[in-house]
């Protein structure tokens, strides 16, 4: 098994060579960080004339917008009702509006800019591993169904057809979302930006940003880049103490495995529609193919730093409860991406100073919330509208004890991991 991510040997978009900065440039807005949501930024402020300059401090991709599962989802994680809660009426169905959207957004971008990153628009599928998770996917069914949404809830024979297991009898399918390779959607992305007229560096980590006058200078290791407004687009890859998103999020981690192809006469009965999938365990596991049959299965917590042995223990245990017709796979790739947490599992809209916005705290829906996201910012840079984004840009509190938080959450994962591979938990 090799520790490497799977969607970077395979993406049909190959990377953009791109340089260093060195000297001093001058923009109308600079983009810290080259992810989904600077990039969807930066996309978006050079379709309406304004010229930006985007710095990233590795690589395009290097952080969670080409390691993750690649699911077009829509919404949150928490079903609308809780987002309302949460948030109030009017903010929480303007969340439930807008990334309810949003997986139409990302496809409309990947035909506009002939993106080739094996996108399927197909669905996804939440499966119920249990009584209590039948009963909650009955309760998110009747939520976007009262919104409109084309859910519905598949039941016994027709969701064995449409996952491939007998451990299922109900699964919640949502007709908006689809899957991607996210290594190549990102690719994608920086190809369009930079073909509009974006100047875009690699390699480049902003060490900090200075006021001058009416204008913003972020500085980097060998030059600077002068401009009205600045993005921080770098959620859970923020590592500067100068840089304020650091303070709003908790990180998390979420890692992966695939097996080699898998020919259908194998494996053509597990998910032969191509949705995406994850379970309603107390810690998800998600499940899909790849354009080439892979069987990818995924799982909150860090696997760098863990032995093979438990990763592949894991792999095994969750393969051989849902699909024992497969036998015994020799599971090639393993990689682990970053995930940005907030306590109340929303994300946060804010701005640092005058000039500055920045966003976190995506937890785990960073594909789709960071397309729209991007759009949302271009408006409101460009117009000062926050119409287009999620919720409204508001001040926040830091989160208090991060450290803790994020402890509290591995620790859990990784007992919960370990109660699977000691067969404890189904």
């Amino acid at each position: 098994m090799q520790k490497r991510c799977l969607w970077y040997d395979t993406s049909p978009e190959p990377a953009l060579p791109l340089a260093q900065l060195e000297g001093h440039d001058t923009c109308e807005v600079v983009v810290i960080g080259g992810g989904i949501t600077g990039l969807s930024t930066a996309l978006h402020l050079a379709e309406i004339g304004v010229s930006v300059t985007l710095i990233e401090a590795g690589d395009i991709p290097s952080g969670g917008s080409g390691r993750n599962v690649g699911f077009v989802n829509a919404g949150l994680w928490i079903p609308p009702e809780d987002i309302v809660n949460a948030l109030g009426k009017a903010d929480g169905e303007r969340v439930n509006t807008l990334l309810g959207d949003a997986p139409a957004e990302v496809f409309s971008l990947i035909e506009r800019y002939d993106i080739d990153c094996n996108a399927t628009r197909t669905g996804t599928l939440h499966l119920a591993h249990n009584r209590q998770g039948e009963k909650e996917l009955a309760r998110r069914v009747e939520q976007f169904q009262r919104r409109g949404a084309p859910v519905e809830l598949l039941e016994d024979d027709l969701c064995h057809q449409h996952v491939g297991t007998q451990r299922i009898k109900k699964a919640l399918l949502d007709r908006r979302a689809g899957t991607i390779n996210p290594t190549s959607y990102t690719r994608g992305l920086a190809r369009a930006a930079h073909g509009l007229g974006v100047k875009m560096h690699t390699q480049t980590p902003a060490t900090g940003v200075i006021r001058q006058g009416d204008d913003w200078q972020v500085m980097t290791p060998k030059g600077s880049v002068k401009a009205s407004r600045v993005v921080l687009a770098t959620n859970a890859y923020t590592d500067s103490d100068w840089n304020q998103v650091r303070r709003h999020f908790f990180a998390g981690h979420y890692f992966q495995v695939a097996s080699p192809p898998l020919p259908d006469k194998v494996a053509g009965d597990i998910l032969p529609g191509k949705q995406g999938a994850w379970d309603t365990r107390t810690v998800l596991s998600s499940i899909r193919r790849d354009a080439h049959g892979r069987l990818l299965l995924g799982s909150l917590g860090k696997g760098e730093g863990k032995p093979l042995s438990y990763i592949r223990c894991w792999a095994n245990r969750v393969q051989q409860y849902y699909f024992p017709q497969l036998g015994k796979i020799d599971w090639q790739y393993t990689w682990t991406g970053r995930i940005a947490f907030t306590p109340d599992n929303t994300c946060r809209l804010f701005e640092p100073a005058p000039g500055i916005v920045a966003v976190t705290g995506y937890n785990g829906r960073g594909v789709t919330t960071g397309t729209v996201v991007g759009k949302g910012f271009a408006r409101y840079l460009t117009c000062g509208d926050d119409a287009l984004l999620p919720m409204p840009i508001r001040s926040h509190s830091p989160i208090k004890a991060k450290s803790l938080w994020a402890a509290g959450y591995e620790s859990g994962f990784t007992l919960y991991h370990t109660g699977q591979c000691l067969r404890l938990l189904a």
